[in-house]
């Protein structure tokens, strides 16, 4: 029995296949790590990318502006709604919370001299 890819067996009618193909994938594989490591590849795939970014810019927009206009038809909140809405309700905790404070200290201070007094 071949237990090794190398060897070859007369009656496996795909083993020549699949030997071709492992070839193949290597040799590609190989190559494209090559390319992929190469500065020129890093400087083109940047400039893709930035041309991308800047022609898709407008449509970015455009979609955001319509969504907005879309949500406000629908009495819906939009992302800086529920952004202003957090940032209010965060303040709205943090004098709640300075205001619980400040009465446990007052309550602490009428029970310790409201003894001191008997």
């Amino acid at each position: 029995m071949a237990d090794s890819n190398n060897d070859f067996n007369p009656f496996d009618p795909t083993g020549m296949i699949k030997g071709m193909r492992d070839a193949n994938m290597d040799a590609w594989s190989k190559m494209m790590i090559d390319i992929v490591n190469t500065d020129a590849y890093a400087t083109s795939t940047g400039a893709m990318l930035d041309a991308w970014l800047t022609s898709s810019a407008p449509f970015r927009k455009a979609l955001e502006d319509s969504m907005a206009q879309a949500l406000a038809q629908l009495n819906l909140p939009s992302r800086d709604d529920v952004t202003r809405l957090a940032e209010r309700l965060t303040n709205i905790e943090i004098r709640l919370d300075d205001l619980d404070a400040k009465l446990d200290e007052q309550a602490r201070q009428s029970l310790s001299g409201g003894h001191g007094h008997e």
